[in-house]
């Protein structure tokens, strides 16, 4: 088996996989908060895990825990390949000045995205804590993209930095020009999100993109985006377990 993970600003995601598969098909799949990681250990005591590989964007503490809690599971260092963002890698070609600092979440969910729509257009939205927006053509050039912060981010950012604002924990729409203030707030902060893609889909190169979007805050932004998508899980897991394949065939 191989163990992918996601590791992210706000939550670790995970999954199990054959290391045969050329799709991704989870044999198990899970997501926890950097709190409770602790826990996670227990989760992959009945797998043969031969290989990790992950995706971390949440900084150097968090990959000193992993590495530290997957040793704890019976899997050393020599096992771990930590993910990075290269030149070109399973039919994506890196349009970054420098290839290397495009985030290996993003680059990751691009590859994700090829393998579930190779030869199309491609606009990749990625909405968790921050949320990402890159365009990839059908010859697999990502030509650049955008990082906001997320759809939570910008509605707590809110409550934390003005003192007459109601915090919001939950995330429904009532209707768009609101007649309350927490409504105001959701529907500022969803617009933002919709607006931001909007805008990054009519500047995309191709006569005819599909967005794809994908992580937490998928379902909230997706009702109000009015533009041709599909909400797709795990793009990242998913891109991990096609660079995995690729290079144990290489």
């Amino acid at each position: 088996m191989r163990l992918l993970i996601d590791a992210g600003n706000t939550r670790v995601k995970w999954a199990l996989t054959a290391s045969d598969h050329s799709v991704p098909v989870w044999e198990a799949e899970g997501s926890v908060t950097h709190d409770a990681l602790t826990g996670f250990a227990s989760e992959l005591e009945s797998h043969d895990i031969h290989a990790v590989w992950i995706s971390n964007v949440a900084g150097d503490a968090l990959a000193r825990q992993l590495t530290q809690i997957l040793a704890g599971a019976g899997l050393p260092a020599s096992t771990l390949h930590w993910f990075a963002s290269l030149p070109a890698c399973a039919g994506v070609r890196n349009g970054y000045r420098d290839p290397s600092q495009l985030g290996c979440d993003r680059f990751a969910a691009l590859i994700g995205a090829r393998h579930h729509h190779p030869d199309r257009d491609l606009l990749v939205v990625n909405a968790g804590t921050a949320t990402t927006v890159d365009a990839l053509t059908a010859d697999g050039r990502f030509i650049g993209g955008m990082i906001l912060p997320g759809l939570g981010t910008m509605a707590r950012s809110l409550a934390v930095n003005t003192a007459q604002l109601p915090p919001v924990s939950e995330v429904h729409l009532e209707q768009t020009l609101a007649d309350n203030t927490r409504q105001a707030i959701i529907s500022g902060c969803i617009s933002a999100q919709t607006g931001a893609i909007a805008r990054a889909f009519s500047q995309h190169p191709g006569q005819s993109p599909l967005c794809l979007i994908s992580g937490g805050a998928a379902s909230f932004i997706s009702p109000h985006l009015e533009l041709p998508h599909q909400l797709v899980t795990n793009l990242v897991l998913a891109g991990l377990q096609v660079a995995a394949l690729l290079e144990t065939h290489a």
